[in-house]
């Protein structure tokens, strides 16, 4: 299975959640008002663009474990310097297809960070870093549908 060319949700890490969101919405965003509860998600064209609190990054990046890596060389506490700042995510058209992508990012040398797995969301996921250890989420989310193009979309 091969990555279609396109990235779904950049998330960024922040320290302040509410001051982080003021940040984007001052910019001229709309924060999706469907999904809030210690998330910002903002559509941003044919992607998505994700706040996320750096703790709880970490911890679902690292599973139950809350310790995340940057470059997997290195590990650290959810508020330490292994914390990643941004996170790439490529959602899937189906769940089976989370493995298959994991997969093949291990075979092509990267590393598996975390295998896919239910999320608390409701859909699946894993991560994997590349050769460089920079991390990408892959996942499938039902509630985010992918268009022919394969532009993601938040739910109204």
């Amino acid at each position: 299975m091969k990555l279609e060319p396109r990235v779904s949700i950049v998330t960024i890490g922040v320290d302040d959640l509410d001051r982080a969101t003021r940040f984007y919405e001052s910019m001229g965003l709309e924060r999706n008002k469907r999904i809030t509860e210690g998330v910002s998600f903002f559509q941003m064209g044919g992607i998505i663009l994700a706040l996320w609190p750096r703790g709880e990054m970490a911890r679902d990046v690292a599973g139950d474990d809350g310790v995340a890596t940057r470059s997997g060389k290195e590990r650290a506490s959810a508020s330490g310097p292994g914390v990643p700042d941004i996170v790439l995510a490529y959602n899937t058209r189906a769940e089976a297809d989370v493995a298959l992508i994991l997969k093949a990012a291990e075979k092509a040398g990267g590393r598996m960070v975390r295998p896919a797995a239910r999320a608390f969301w409701g859909g699946v996921q894993g991560y994997f870093a590349d050769t460089e250890g920079n991390l990408w989420e892959v996942a499938h989310n039902p509630a985010f549908p992918i268009d022919a193009e394969g532009r993601i979309r938040l739910p109204e």
